[in-house]
């Protein structure tokens, strides 16, 4: 069982929030951590690199000299893969890199990352994320007396808020996710995890249902 303080938003403890890392994930599989962020990073790829192969670079086919007598090695066309300007031996395609896991891997894996954060002590629990319109500098001053600003964040909210969303979209390598998006890329990529009360809430929540 852990116990995570609670901060109001000028950095004040303000309570604790008792939470048991084994009922979101009972182990942390690495094996499958790994796959999942593999799974998403691939699905990310474009997939437009493309090279040109011998069949396909400018040049005539015509043979470059005769085969015998010259002292030179023995050469074929121009577009021979050997030579500056010929086509690629082995030459790229576009492809589609998109594969997906089991859904209730992927699930796993959210939990297990969330899990993996609280053990590492690398969550923040605020009681609340309230604007009354889009301030960055409200936001700022909010992770500032928290002691998280200047590395990288995630922002965790119990449902999608506009204005939490628009005051941190503009400040350097912080995003902001409700909690039925998380993913195991988007928790296990930031340094630190920024989440309200009603965030952790519907966390245990989720970890129940889904387990």
């Amino acid at each position: 069982m852990a116990s995570l303080p609670i901060y109001n938003r000028t950095g004040q403890q303000v309570g604790s929030y008792e939470i048991d890392p084994a009922a979101i994930a009972p182990k942390i599989n690495k094996q499958l951590l790994h796959d999942v962020v593999v799974m998403y990073q691939s699905n990310q790829r474009v997939g437009t690199a493309k090279s040109k192969t011998r069949a396909e670079v400018a040049g005539s086919t015509k043979k470059m000299y005769r085969q015998k007598g010259t002292g030179n090695a023995r050469a074929g066309s121009r577009r021979s893969p050997v030579r500056r300007g010929g086509g690629h031996t082995f030459a790229k395609r576009p492809r589609d890199w998109y594969f997906r896991l089991p859904r209730k891997a992927v699930q796993l894996a959210t939990r297990m990352a969330l899990a993996s954060k609280i053990m590492s002590e690398q969550v923040v629990v605020v009681d609340e994320l309230k604007f009354a319109a889009p301030k960055t500098k409200e936001m700022n001053a909010i992770l500032k007396a928290l002691k998280i600003d200047g590395g990288s964040l995630l922002v965790a909210t119990a449902g999608y808020d506009k204005t939490v969303y628009m005051s941190a979209r503009n400040i350097d390598r912080v995003s902001v996710s409700p909690v039925a998006n998380l993913n195991a890329l988007d928790i296990l990529t930031p340094k630190k995890l920024l989440v309200t009360k009603d965030a952790l809430d519907a966390i245990k929540q989720r970890s129940t249902a889904t387990a």
